[in-house]
């Protein structure tokens, strides 16, 4: 009866208290709340919304769920970094050898991802080798020796989060700034890092495709984080189209590497660049943003970061030759070719159809645990703003099954919007908060 109380509380705008959300987080988690409640109250929250002091107390009681990891042996700054989640978004796997190149320790937990493609760490398993499970001390030793480990969230962080979102995920109750708040920073809570840096995710393949929104679900964040007492910033980042060129996850990887030898495209480059020179600052390794950013540029430029990248691989038993003879990931049996049907420039590429398409290659998951094609994806030869011709390769698609390429192929071509005349060039670095 009580948790139906809590519900119509909820459900009639009134205020929850702590022993409210207590009373449900902890029900649930037990067993003892069914779906059925949890998805009531969980509608309720969404459609009438928790404020600043609900949205810290519904986080911090799903962070006390689990385990609280210590780092508190590893020397220096922690900084950790956060994306909401994009398309051809591989910026851990550049960001974090340079932040570490700079002196900056990066002990990060990463997961899964349920949609376009996979998570950091289904990226990571497509170099041969590579693990992305470690014992504590080995974590805790690698940072401290390397500057740098990376492996996938342990299921004793955060678990209400866990049961919550897969509920959120059937329920329509996925696109709230305060839940997902909740669900971010109750898991970056537990993670002991010092700071966290944030990338919220802005434009038609993020969670938050109007830009006031994303700002207000980045201020959430970041007030949350400093109300617990880890420095936190936000950076706010466009996502209308993807980034880089390339969507899938070993492709991803090889970006990211052409990226750390200087050769990658403009877009991530940039946006690495700057979220590194944030964890710089952040982690007293810059004395301003600015500053990083500049710094962390030299150490792309000069090799630094590429050979951090080198020695994160091999400390986690990845092959490293993978740096110079891509031929050793994944190989595609089939791909397809999308062909351009006019001339003109390209003035929009929808990134929440490229992703779609992108997890019919075989890239990412429809359901959670489905196992996924880590050869698979799409590579974009042309980006918003390039000239093309009649004839002219859009993108092309590759994979293990000639049937999803062919469901993929027809996505993808809808996501290419042309015009006479070239666009506006759009900012890719929308705003920073908290700083």
């Amino acid at each position: 009866m009580e948790m139906i109380g809590i519900i119509e509380k909820k459900r009639d705008g009134k205020k929850l208290q702590s022993s409210d959300i207590e009373y449900f987080i902890k029900g649930y988690t037990k067993g003892d709340i069914p779906d059925y409640q949890a998805s009531a109250f969980l509608m309720a929250c969404y459609i009438r919304g928790l404020d600043r002091e609900e949205t810290f107390l519904l986080t911090e009681i799903m962070r006390d769920t689990g385990k609280k990891a210590d780092l508190s042996s590893i020397e220096g700054i922690k900084v950790d970094k956060h994306s909401t989640g994009g398309v051809g978004d591989k910026t851990t796997l550049i960001t974090g050898p340079l932040a570490a190149s700079l002196g900056v320790p990066v002990a990060k937990m990463s997961g899964r991802s349920l949609g376009f493609t996979g998570g950091t760490v289904d990226k990571m398993e497509s170099i041969p080798g590579m693990k992305v499970s470690l014992k504590e001390e080995d974590f805790i030793r690698q940072v401290n020796e390397k500057g740098i480990a990376v492996i996938g969230q342990t299921p004793d962080i955060a678990p209400a989060d866990k049961l919550i979102y897969s509920l959120r995920d059937v329920t329509g109750t996925v696109d709230n700034a305060s839940l997902i708040t909740a669900s971010i920073m109750s898991k970056k809570l537990a993670l002991g890092s010092d700071a966290i840096l944030l990338d919220v995710k802005c434009g038609s393949g993020a969670f938050m495709q109007d830009y006031d929104d994303a700002c207000d679900l980045a201020k959430m964040m970041v007030y949350i984080g400093n109300a617990a007492g880890k420095r936190t910033v936000a950076a706010v980042t466009d996502m209308d189209q993807p980034l880089g060129h390339a969507i899938g996850n070993s492709i991803e990887v090889i970006e990211a590497i052409e990226v750390l030898k200087g050769e990658g495209p403009e877009d991530i480059t940039e946006l690495s660049v700057t979220l590194a020179g944030l964890m710089a600052y952040m982690g007293e390794k810059a004395p301003s943003p600015e500053e990083g950013k500049l710094l962390a540029k030299e150490k792309l430029y000069d090799g630094k970061g590429l050979e951090k990248f080198r020695q994160f691989v091999e400390a986690q038993g990845g092959n490293p030759e993978i740096i110079e003879n891509y031929m050793l990931f994944p190989q595609a049996k089939h791909s397809i070719d999308i062909l351009s049907d006019n001339n003109g420039y390209i003035v929009g590429i929808d990134a929440d159809k490229t992703g779609e398409a992108s997890r019919h290659t075989g890239a990412g998951r429809e359901v959670k645990g489905q196992k996924i094609d880590l050869s698979a994806g799409i590579y974009l030869h042309k980006k918003v703003g390039d000239q093309v011709k009649e004839g002219d390769i859009l993108a092309t698609l590759q994979g293990n099954s000639k049937k999803k390429l062919l469901v993929s192929a027809g996505i993808c071509k809808e996501a290419f919007h042309m015009a006479g005349s070239r666009p506006d060039k759009e900012l890719l670095i929308r705003s920073i908060i908290g700083l």
